[in-house]
């Protein structure tokens, strides 16, 4: 992008910034589609087999975008067409001649849906059309898994304030994975960069997305990428899932993704939450028009591969296959994680990036976490893991596949195991969550707040006089996610519509949008706003740091919550006595799920370490009753499934404990 069109550019950035603080299913045919695989069994002395170590070629990248751009042509739409591979490494971008360069994030009117209204978060944001396009291939390959394909017309389903998201559902809870959107950060310490190498999971520049144009690919069962697809200027969402949406940008993903379609049994439509069909995509392969399958018939005419600064060089490549030393995430050694099932991030060249260590936190903490407990807690919650029901995956009675993260109190990693088959997003998420747990318990969590720039500091005191405890947030009461995302819905309490918003979410429930929920927004807002800058200026303006937030630093300058914080189900604190010592997340199944492993996990850890355990029950956040106009209602701390286990009949597991 040119200079001048970067400052241009700068001032709505600015703009953003200063204003924060406030159906059907697809058919899976056509081209040839992907065979339906047997399930294949595990290994002997394994609980889940090893997804096949399969990538896209550069041919196959090559036929994906040559189909996309046929059926967007077809249906006049001029488009940018980004494909990724399973960790997120960019494969290819390519701009059509005519498509537009930016679009605009959506503004959510107040009063209304989807027309414009005021600033409020990241709503009326133009962004570069190519980060879009990344951003919604991302969502659909790390959202997806060999046991189950979401897109981004999925997310839109799960991050909204109600569950399903229609007008008549108004008053029902938020979604399940309310907030996961601001998960994947450019700023992430977690997601890698370009200039890591090839390793993965790489970062999106605007987190997941929740605009239709997102669809997983698939070979022999498993996901190998996905691709995105934006060009009608409008990056947004959908409010409405009782009807169906004759979506242009989704038709030419719908394309795109034909001979690598994610086996029908696996597509979101498939799969309930709550009783509720989740969403894969409202095009159908019957309304494609021909396949468009040679790239050099559009290579030149239609428009061409460009450079993205900071994701591609503007070169089509083939993808790593997941699994391999070379895509980030592979199998451990037994000197790793003794359960062979485990699989770990790597750096590339065979060395894990998140070894198991002790707590960093001496200078906090009176007796840190040692690594022999780390160890404990992590597998005892993989073990639970592999003997919990699956609530998103098909076939019914599958195995739960996850990530499991721990980290000190300074939010120092301190491990991370992953099962073979999770999600992606859950690596990142798992770890904004056990952050979180240990950021909102921690003592120095209102100094931090108040210590950060504006509007941060506002949500203390707006915590306190919710909770009616001028104390709240110094470390008198154990906050679970659970308990953190309660006071982040814009109604309160979740599932109903009342005269009151979470003191954590927007001021006025309708100002909220998937795009500005709060607090957990505007911790990053920033971040964003210096990665946009560094994409949009070719390079010119600097990156944004590695390590979301600009709340101070924790005693040897790392950051307390440097992957963002996270506000949906599954993690807690970890307390030696009465002291906190760091926090477990779980993410990548249902939220019920992930909070039994992470609570469960801890309990059983310490049981087998001695002298580390969950919150006492009297400092639980579902000890809190806040007043809602004469009503008392009480804040959650963890709900576990009825009766999860695939090997035991035993039902509520996490009672009395």
């Amino acid at each position: 992008m040119q200079r001048n069109a970067w400052t241009s550019m700068a001032g709505a950035l600015a703009l953003a910034l200063s204003g924060c603080g406030g159906g059907g299913s697809s058919g899976g045919g056509g081209g040839g589609g992907t065979p339906t695989p047997t399930p294949t069994p595990p290994p002997s002395g394994r609980f889940f087999a090893d997804p096949p170590q399969v990538a896209l070629t550069q041919g196959e990248v090559q036929q994906i975008v040559a189909q996309a751009v046929g059926e967007a042509q077809a249906r006049g739409l001029k488009a940018t067409i980004a494909v990724v591979d399973r960790v997120g490494n960019v494969l290819a971008v390519f701009q059509m001649t005519g498509a537009p360069a930016n679009t605009t994030i959506s503004r959510r009117q107040i009063g209304g849906l989807g027309a414009a209204g005021d600033l409020v978060g990241l709503q009326g944001l133009p962004v570069p059309s190519a980060a879009a396009a990344i951003a919604k291939a991302i969502t659909g390959a790390y959202l997806s898994s060999g046991g189950n394909a979401f897109s981004s017309r999925t997310a839109s389903q799960i991050v909204q304030e109600h569950f399903p998201p229609a007008p008549s559902t108004v008053g029902l809870e938020s979604g399940p994975l309310f907030g996961v959107q601001f998960s994947q950060l450019p700023c992430s310490d977690l997601s890698a960069r370009v200039q890591d190498g090839f390793i993965g999971p790489k970062r999106s520049p605007l987190g997941l997305a929740a605009d239709p144009g997102g669809l997983p690919l698939y070979k022999n069962g498993a996901v190998v990428g996905a691709i995105g697809v934006e060009g009608d200027g409008d990056y947004g969402f959908d409010p409405n899932t009782l009807d169906n949406d004759s979506d242009a940008e989704e038709f030419a993903a719908l394309a795109g993704t034909q001979g690598f379609t994610a086996p029908r049994s696996i597509q979101a439509d498939r799969i309930t939450v709550d009783g509720t069909s989740l969403r894969f995509s409202d095009a159908t392969a019957d309304g494609l028009g021909p396949l468009q399958t040679s790239f050099g018939a559009i290579n030149g005419p239609a428009g061409g591969l460009v450079a993205v600064t900071g994701y591609t060089d503007g070169m089509l490549r083939g993808g790593t296959a997941y699994g391999t030393e070379a895509s980030g995430v592979r199998q451990s050694t037994a000197a790793e994680f003794a359960l062979r099932d485990a699989y770990v991030l790597s750096n590339g060249a065979g060395a894990g990036r998140y070894p198991i260590r002790a707590g960093t936190d001496g200078v906090s903490v009176a007796q840190p976490l040692t690594a022999a407990e780390v160890r404990a807690i992590l597998e005892e919650a993989f073990t639970v893991l592999t003997r919990a029901r699956a609530q998103i995956r098909q076939p019914l009675d599958s195995r739960m596949q996850a990530t499991v993260s721990l980290v000190d109190t300074h939010g120092v990693v301190l491990g991370i195991v992953r099962s073979p088959d999770g999600p992606l997003f859950g690596t990142d998420v798992s770890l904004q969550k056990a952050r979180t747990a240990a950021f909102f318990s921690n003592p120095i969590a209102a100094q931090q707040l108040l210590a950060g720039p504006a509007p941060i500091p506002n949500y203390v005191q707006r915590v306190r006089t919710f909770l009616e405890d001028p104390s709240a947030l110094t470390g008198s009461f154990a906050f679970a996610d659970r308990s953190g995302g309660n006071l982040s819905r814009p109604y309160f309490p979740d599932g109903e519509v009342g005269p009151i918003a979470g003191p954590l979410s927007v001021d006025d429930p309708q100002r909220f949008s998937p795009f500005m929920t709060g607090l957990q927004t505007d911790l990053i807002i920033p971040n964003l706003v210096e990665h946009l800058g560094f994409v949009l200026s070719n390079g010119v303006e600097p990156d944004t740091q590695r390590g979301c937030t600009k709340l101070p630093d924790a005693p040897g300058g790392t950051k307390r919550v440097a992957n963002g914080i996270q506000i949906f189900p599954g993690s807690v604190p970890i307390y030696r006595g009465g002291q906190l010592v760091g926090g477990i997340g779980v993410s990548g199944d249902g939220i019920d799920q992930d909070d039994m492993v992470s609570f469960l996990g801890l309990h059983n850890g310490g049981q087998r370490a001695g002298g580390i355990a969950n919150a006492a029950v009297d400092i639980r956040a579902d000890q809190i009753v806040v007043n809602v106009n004469g009503r008392s209602v009480r804040l959650r701390y963890v709900s576990c499934p009825f009766a999860p286990f695939l090997d035991d009949p035993k039902q509520n597991v996490c009672e009395g404990l």
